[in-house]
């Protein structure tokens, strides 16, 4: 997904949406932050093009970014989004984590949620390099990978080329279902979004372009006659992918004393910034699913204890917030251009360290999760951001 990202307000503490802070200040500030959290679809053909699939378990493997600890965790999961390796920056970057295997019997997870890469090719290479580097590697597709526009006819459209991907992460030994590693039960969720999704008051100041114009999918996906990204076809048929995986996801839930789910896209409206603060104010319509919040609700059933975490990307909005006892978290790499403008916090953070041997109770501070856990949410106000009324005025 393009972004539509405001220009950061100034802060004296770390951000994930901005410059790093020097290690001592991190280690007060997260002193000063801890906070204790308490099946197919669609015709019966088309559904068998598209299946589930979970690897065997694989070897133990050492990834970067561990927190600080007096033992050695023997479970670590780590997440990451929005990795898009077709810019050299990018796969340079996944590059440089390191390789080796782990000290004594733990395992490392990485979990990646969504748009590895436009071309099946380069999604191969990338997701061939995360499994050297971490024991187990989960993945859930995003629009990009779905795109067609590079792919010389190689795919029909693009179901045809998810079942590709799915493939190609069954050879690797990536994971697209669900599995228990150590105490954790992790879930991926297939999901798409839909207009219906935006439930906030429209911006009607400022002409702006239509979804087709400002929205890629519209033109580098290509889907079968029954199923539009203008409707919520698309969404319903992405989400009923997932009772396929029924059975899996229950034996998980038996199995695992806490539950991590994680998507492409966005749960809940909340968890992007409203409409007047974006320079595309639209940009709700195709973010998210209501189907999907449902879906992860009654997984999430047994919510004590902070035992539930979401994980999910698209937006390119780094979050980490607790709504309704679910901690929702996005931590995406983005595209090169956003990192420079320290939008996202740089790559030095990344992959973000969820769980040790548990969830980490700490809520790390971003931008915009950080407003909207001081500020209320104003859903009727639709009056333009000073950023955005002054970018309107500017180019339109």
């Amino acid at each position: 997904m393009t972004p539509h990202l405001p220009v950061s307000p100034s802060s004296s503490h770390r951000l994930l949406d901005a410059a790093p802070a020097a290690p001592q200040q991190q280690q007060r500030r997260r002193r000063r932050r801890r906070l204790c959290a308490g099946a197919g679809a669609g015709p019966r053909g088309r559904a068998a093009r598209v299946r589930c699939c979970a690897a065997a378990a694989p070897q133990p493997r050492v990834a970067a970014g561990a927190g600080a600890g007096s033992r050695a965790a023997t479970t670590r999961v780590f997440v990451v989004s929005d990795l898009h390796t077709d810019y050299r920056e990018n796969m340079d970057w996944v590059l440089r984590l390191p390789v080796g295997g782990a000290g004594g019997a733990g395992i490392d997870a990485l979990v990646v949620a969504g748009d590895v890469a436009e071309t099946r090719d380069n999604f191969a290479r990338t997701m061939a390099a995360l499994r050297e580097r971490f024991g187990a590697v989960f993945y859930v597709p995003g629009n990009h990978d779905l795109w067609l526009r590079r792919e010389n006819g190689r795919y029909m459209d693009s179901l045809e080329k998810l079942t590709a991907l799915l493939d190609a992460c069954s050879e690797l030994g990536v994971d697209t279902g669900p599995r228990t590693i150590g105490d954790l039960g992790i879930i991926p969720l297939f999901s798409w979004y839909h207009k219906s999704f935006d439930k906030e008051k429209d911006v009607n100041s400022v002409r702006v372009p239509s979804l087709e114009m400002a929205c890629k999918d519209f033109h580098a996906c290509k889907w079968p006659e029954d199923l539009a990204n203008d409707d919520e076809a698309l969404a319903l048929y992405f989400d009923k992918l997932n009772d396929r995986n029924h059975d899996a996801i229950e034996e998980v839930k038996k199995s695992s004393k806490q539950i991590l789910t994680f998507s492409h896209f966005v749960p809940r409206q909340e968890l992007c910034p409203e409409k007047r603060m974006l320079y595309y104010p639209n940009l709700p319509k195709v973010i998210g699913s209501d189907f999907l919040e449902r879906r992860l609700r009654t997984i999430h059933d047994n919510t004590k204890d902070g035992a539930a975490c979401h994980v999910f990307g698209h937006t390119h909005f780094c979050w980490d917030s607790v709504v309704d006892e679910i901690r929702y978290v996005q931590a995406p790499l983005a595209y090169p251009r956003e990192r420079k403008r320290r939008m996202n916090g740089g790559d030095g953070w990344l992959p973000f360290c969820i769980y040790r041997d548990g969830f980490n109770p700490e809520i790390y501070p971003a931008l915009w999760s950080d407003y909207y856990n001081k500020n209320r949410r104003e859903p009727e106000n639709t009056q333009l951001a000073p950023w955005v009324a002054k970018y309107f005025a500017k180019y339109y």
